[in-house]
């Protein structure tokens, strides 16, 4: 709210200050305002209020950065001898004022936009460097003088809309080159976020075996090693088939088979086509939130009830699992918000989940289109 505060005050100050130096020019004779033209002196006005308004609201850093404040001291000088020479000196588009007014735009870009200015200061001083020669031609040809003099103004203005369509489009394309970079290093950043979290689980699983001296403690170290595999070489990839996605899921649960003894009701049913391709390592987030906060809280008839199915349209998940309402989950974990954050990076307006939860059965489902 202060800020907004600064600004309006700012600009009404500037406001006030610019009136008065307007009407103390004009009384001592350096401007004329012209009365039948208040469009054109309300649009120069307004530009020299926004100008004044930021010299204003930003002097502390303009006195810091001295060299632009150089640059806008000239600016306002260039300006006023542009005044100057026009009102002194009753000639149609004066050559002089013509060249000034390239100039003291060229120098707007210049103190506004420097690094723009110095990619094409080649492209930009050659353009109009062209047109004022061209100018120059035609106004010194008493035979064209009348016919092509407007036509040589617009040929001068007529690169400024160029120029600022061009800085425009730098910027669309900066702003969407960030973005996708910021959106790609987030979803490095989740995926890296999912890959220690399994290890975990899975290290925990394969401790508890090897405390117990149990058998199947080799078959989970393979077990194991399969899906860090999975994990390292194919989650680094974009899509994958959903076939091996399929394959880790399976690896998942028979890992847990393995280690748990109490009875566990564990059923995944799929049907997908051969071909189709998802982004890695989605479903095992929803998988380890069904073991965790379900199977490992049940003592008797723990339940975990998967599918897995694909259309040409879309691929549809879902996963149902038991749990026990008295227990309290002591957090919610990462995984979930990281799978929300996953798949509003990787699949924008494609996806919907959808979370029901009863008294005693969490139900996630999990919708991707495919258009």
């Amino acid at each position: 709210m202060s800020s907004a505060v600064k600004k309006y005050k700012t600009f009404g100050i500037a406001f006030v200050l610019l009136a008065l130096v307007v009407f103390f020019l004009e009384w001592m004779g350096f401007i004329k305002i012209p009365k039948d033209a208040p469009l054109e002196t309300a649009i120069i006005f307004a530009f020299w209020l926004l100008v004044a308004s930021f010299a204003l609201y930003h002097y502390n850093y303009l006195k810091k950065n001295k060299a632009i404040l150089v640059k806008v001291l000239v600016l306002f000088i260039i300006a006023f001898i542009t005044f100057e020479i026009e009102n002194h000196f009753n000639v149609p588009n004066h050559p002089l004022v013509i060249f000034l007014i390239v100039l003291f735009w060229l120098g707007v870009v210049y103190t506004l936009f420097p690094k723009f200015f110095a990619k094409y200061k080649v492209l930009i001083v050659l353009t109009y460097g062209l047109l004022l020669c061209y100018f120059l031609y035609i106004r010194f040809d008493e035979n064209y003088l009348d016919l092509h003099h407007q036509k040589a103004i617009n040929l001068l203005v007529f690169p400024i809309p160029i120029l600022f369509f061009i800085w425009a489009y730098e910027q669309w394309k900066w702003f969407n080159t960030l973005k996708s970079e910021k959106a790609k290093a987030e979803l490095e950043l989740l995926k890296t976020q999912v890959n220690p979290h399994f290890l975990f689980n899975t290290l925990n699983n394969l401790y508890a075996l090897t405390v117990k001296h149990s058998e199947k403690a080799p078959e989970v170290v393979l077990k194991l090693s399969d899906m860090m595999r999975y994990t390292i070489y194919e989650g680094k990839n974009d899509r994958v088939l959903i076939t091996e996605e399929i394959s880790y899921l399976e690896n998942y649960m028979a890992l847990h088979k393995i280690r748990h003894h109490k009875n566990v009701s564990l059923k995944f049913n799929h049907n997908v086509l051969p071909n189709d391709e998802v982004a890695p390592l989605l479903f095992i987030i929803l998988l380890e939130n069904a073991f965790k906060h379900g199977v490992e809280k049940l003592t008797n008839d723990a339940f975990i009830e998967m599918t897995l199915n694909s259309t040409k349209k879309d691929i549809h998940f879902s996963i149902t699992n038991n749990y026990d309402s008295s227990v309290k989950q002591s957090n919610k974990g990462i995984g979930l918000e990281n799978l929300k954050r996953r798949l509003s990076l990787t699949y924008p307006d494609l996806h919907k989940l959808t979370i029901n939860k009863t008294a005693t059965t969490y139900n996630v489902e999990l919708i991707i289109s495919k258009v």
